[in-house]
């Protein structure tokens, strides 16, 4: 077991700790006997109510696929150590301009979003349609500009500008201001890199 295993399972364990039932009504989640059901990134998870494992499904879970790293550490630390009082500002951010995540963010064409520039480049087709897919609305600026939902109560912008002869491709997301009563600094990232999984995922269909 690699330590990302470790982790997965060590937060699962931790997952049932909490109280379900204050999740539940926070963000409205459905539920039933068995799991607790949450959209991320347009897909819908399930979350096992007493052994904390999750899953996501494309197809009412008649084939359920087991949740990555990224995907359980963002969906566990919204529902168990959000602020009790989060709510949205409705005023949208740069991610690199969170406080506590400044120095982590990387300028354009480097750090986080750098393999994800490359393979979004000069495929604006592909990368609005993949959007789409993911229940984005257009928004802003940019050659491919959506508003995401991340969560259902959580909203993302999504900006990208290709390359040209001046310019490396750039992209940048926006987070509401509030962010980070949602979920801590590190959580971000695991949020973030899987939206670029997603994306990526979404233009080879």
């Amino acid at each position: 077991m690699d330590n990302y295993e470790t982790m997965k399972c060590r937060m699962q364990k931790e997952f049932v700790k909490y109280d379900q039932e204050k999740m539940i009504r926070k963000f409205q989640l459905p539920h039933d006997q068995d799991y607790l059901y949450i959209r991320f990134t347009g897909h819908m998870y399930r979350i096992h109510r007493t052994s904390g494992k999750a899953a996501w499904s494309d197809d009412h879970f008649i084939h359920a696929h087991e949740a990555g790293y990224n995907e359980v550490m963002t969906i566990y630390d919204v529902l168990c150590c959000s602020k009790d009082n989060c709510s949205l500002s409705g005023e949208f951010v740069n991610i690199k301009n969170l406080s506590s995540v400044q120095s982590r963010s990387g300028a354009a064409g480097g750090g986080l979003f750098q393999k994800a520039e490359k393979n979004f480049d000069h495929k604006p087709e592909l990368l609005s349609l993949a959007c789409e897919r993911l229940n984005g609305t257009k928004y802003g600026r940019g050659d491919v500009a959506y508003q995401i939902p991340l969560f259902d109560f959580l909203p993302i912008v999504f900006q990208f500008w290709n390359s040209d002869e001046e310019f490396a491709a750039s992209l940048s997301l926006l987070t509401d201001k509030n962010m980070l009563q949602y979920m801590h600094y590190e959580t971000v990232f695991f949020a973030a890199g899987h939206l670029m999984g997603r994306l990526e995922e979404e233009m080879t269909m």
